[in-house]
C-alpha cells in the first residue's frame, strides 16, 4: 500500500477489529491488518487472538518475540494499512550507514564526543563509507549464504572489487599503488593498518562467521606469500584476478598430523628428473576456501627442508568439503594431491626455506582476527543490552536483575580491554616496517590473539545465558548469539591454538630479558 492510501485510524476504531475474520494490531503507532494471516502465523493463532493483543497495541508482545526486521520483510510489509491518529513511530529502524546509538555497541572512536589519539577525519568517513557499504550489500548476502550454505555470492565479490576492497584487505603495501580505493576516498599511499581494521570490523558486523572465512578468508593469508615472495612471472599471473574477485586462493599448510607444528608436515614435493617441476603428494585439512579455490600456497616437506609452492586447481588435486560446526560457506576442505606437477618457478621464496614464508604472515594473520574477534564480540554486546532492555521477567526488565547486570559489565569490560589493546599494537604497525613488526610484536600479537579468543568464549557463554533458550535456538531473537556460541571456539584455533600462542608469546618475551637482570 502507498503512502497515498495509508489510512489515519483512531484506537478505538481499531479496538473493534478484534475477531478471528476481522483482526488487526497495533505495532509502533502503525496498523497491520492481520485477518488473512492468523491462521497461517507462525507461532499459531491464538497469539493473535488474544484480547490484550488483538484490536490492541502489541507493540511489546511483538518485540518481546520478534527482531525488527520481521516487519520489513516485504510478505508482512502488506499487511501495514495505516497509522495511529496522533501517534508516531518510537522504534529505531537503523539504516545502512548508521552508527549504534547503544552504548557500548560501537568502539569509543565512533561515538559523538568522544577522541581517539589513532583515528583521523579520513578513517571517519572511511569507515562510514564502508559500513553503508557493507550494510547494503554484504550483510543481506551474508544472512542468506549462512541459511542455505553457499559460499558468498559472485555479485558480492565483484562489487567488493569495484572499491578495491579486496586490496584493501591485505593491508598497505605496494600493491595498493595506482588503485582507486572506495571510490577515491583514501589515497593508496595514506592507507594504513587503521583503515584495514575498520574493513576487518565491519565486515565481522554481518554475525556470519563462517561468511566472514567465505568472505575470502583464504586470501588473505593466501596471497600475501605471491605478492611478497612470487616472481613478477607469477605474481602478473595471480594477483590482477583475485584482486578482481574472479578468481580465488587459499593457504594450504594445516594437515591431520600437522597444526600449529609446521615443521612436521608430511606433505611433499620432490623435483622431476629434468629439475623443471615439483611433484607433490600428500593431504591438507581445514582449508579455508578450499573447496572453491583456484590457487593453493602449498607448504611441503623437500629434501632440504620445508618449500611453499604455489598451485593451481589441476590434475590430480582434489578437493572435498569438510563438515565443521560453524558453517560450509567458508568453504573447508580436505585436499589431496596425486603426483600434481606443477613448474619450479612456482615456488615461493627459496627453496627449503619455506618456513620463513609461512612464518612471516602469521602477525598479520592473527591481527586480521583479533580485528575481527573484538567487533564480534562487540556485537554480542548490543544484542545482550538491547534484549536485556526489553525482555520483561518477573514483571520487570532483565536489566532490573542484579545478576544479569553483572554479566554485562563483565562482557563490556573484556570488549573495551581487547579494543584498546588491539588499537595500540595497530599504532605501534603503522610506524614500523614488516620486519620490525616480526621482531618487536610477534609476541604481543600473540597474546593479543590469545585473549581475545578466550575472552570470546566467555562472552559467548554469559550472552547464552541472558538470552535463555533463545540463546540456543538458531532463528529468532537468539539467533546471533546460537550462532556465536556455537561458531567461536573456531577462532581459538586458527592462527595457532591459544596455549601455542600464550607460550610464543612468553619465550619471545624471555629471549629478550637482559643477561644480568636480577631482583
Amino acid at each position: 500500500m502507498s503512502k497515498k492510501e495509508m489510512r489515519i485510524l483512531s484506537t478505538d476504531e481499531i479496538a473493534k477489529h478484534n475477531k478471528p475474520d476481522d483482526l488487526w494490531v497495533i505495532i509502533d503507532a502503525k496498523v497491520y491488518d492481520l485477518s488473512r494471516f492468523a491462521e497461517m502465523h507462525p507461532g499459531g493463532a491464538a497469539v493473535l487472538y488474544d484480547p490484550e493483543v488483538a484490536g490492541q497495541d502489541a507493540t511489546d508482545a511483538f518485540f518481546g518475540l520478534h527482531r525488527m526486521e520481521v516487519l520489513l520483510r516485504p510478505q508482512y510489509k502488506r499487511f501495514l494499512i495505516g497509522t495511529v491518529q496522533g501517534e508516531e513511530s518510537k522504534i529505531i529502524f537503523p539504516k545502512p550507514g548508521d552508527i549504534s546509538q547503544v552504548p557500548y555497541a560501537e568502539p569509543t572512536w565512533l561515538n559523538e564526543g568522544y577522541y581517539s589519539p589513532y583515528f583521523t577525519e579520513n578513517h571517519r568517513q572511511f569507515q562510514l563509507a564502508v559500513r553503508k557499504f557493507v550494510d547494503e550489500y554484504v550483510t543481506p548476502d551474508a544472512h542468506d549464504r549462512e541459511e542455505d550454505g553457499k559460499r558468498p555470492s559472485q555479485s558480492v565479490f565483484d562489487k567488493m572489487a569495484e572499491m578495491e576492497m579486496h586490496a584493501m584487505r591485505l593491508g598497505p603495501g605496494k600493491h595498493l599503488k595506482g588503485r582507486k580505493l572506495m571510490g577515491g576516498l583514501v589515497d593508496p599511499e595514506k592507507f594504513d593498518y587503521f583503515h584495514e581494521l575498520i574493513i576487518t570490523q565491519e565486515l565481522a558486523r554481518t554475525g556470519s562467521r563462517g561468511y566472514g572465512d567465505g568472505m575470502l578468508g583464504g586470501m588473505v593469508i593466501g596471497l600475501p606469500p605471491v605478492l611478497n615472495f612470487g616472481s613478477e612471472e607469477v605474481k602478473r599471473m595471480v594477483v590482477p584476478d583475485v584482486l578482481a574477485g574472479k578468481k580465488f586462493i587459499c593457504l594450504a599448510i594445516s594437515e591431520a598430523f600437522a597444526g600449529s607444528d609446521v615443521a612436521g608436515l608430511r606433505c611433499t614435493a620432490v623435483k622431476s628428473e629434468d629439475g623443471k617441476e615439483w611433484i607433490i603428494n600428500g593431504t591438507k585439512k581445514w582449508i579455508t576456501n578450499g573447496t572453491f579455490a583456484d590457487w593453493f600456497t602449498v607448504g611441503c616437506k623437500t629434501e632440504g627442508g620445508l618449500t611453499v609452492i604455489l598451485v593451481p586447481r589441476c590434475e590430480g588435486l582434489q578437493t572435498k568439503q569438510i563438515k565443521t560446526s560453524y558453517s560450509p560457506t567458508a568453504g573447508t576442505a580436505y585436499i589431496k594431491f596425486d603426483n600434481v606437477r606443477v613448474p619450479v618457478g612456482y615456488t615461493l621464496g627459496p627453496e627449503d626455506g619455506g618456513l620463513l614464508v609461512i612464518l612471516s604472515n602469521f602477525n598479520h594473520e592473527r591481527w586480521v582476527m583479533c580485528c575481527a574477534s573484538a567487533r564480534s564480540q562487540r556485537h554480542v554486546v548490543e544484542e545482550c543490552l538491547k534484549w536485556a532492555h526489553q525482555r520483561k521477567a518477573f514483571g520487570k526488565p532483565l536489566t532490573g536483575q542484579a545478576i544479569i547486570r553483572a554479566k554485562l559489565a563483565q562482557m563490556i569490560s573484556r570488549v573495551e580491554a581487547v579494543q584498546s589493546w588491539l588499537e595500540a599494537v595497530t599504532y605501534q604497525m603503522c610506524h614500523m616496517s614488516y620486519k620490525q613488526q616480526s621482531s618487536k610484536l610477534a609476541g604481543q600479537i600473540a597474546f593479543l590473539k590469545m585473549f581475545c579468543t578466550k575472552t570470546a568464549q566467555q562472552t559467548a557463554e554469559e550472552a547464552t545465558q541472558v538470552f535463555g533458550g533463545r540463546g540456543i535456538t538458531r532463528t529468532g531473537m537468539g539467533r546471533f548469539i546460537e550462532h556465536y556460541h556455537r561458531t567461536v571456539p573456531f577462532d581459538s584455533l586458527l592462527g595457532g591454538a591459544e596455549d601455542v600462542l600464550a607460550d610464543l608469546g612468553v619465550r619471545q618475551a624471555m629471549r629478550k630479558i637482559p643477561e644480568n637482570t636480577r631482583l
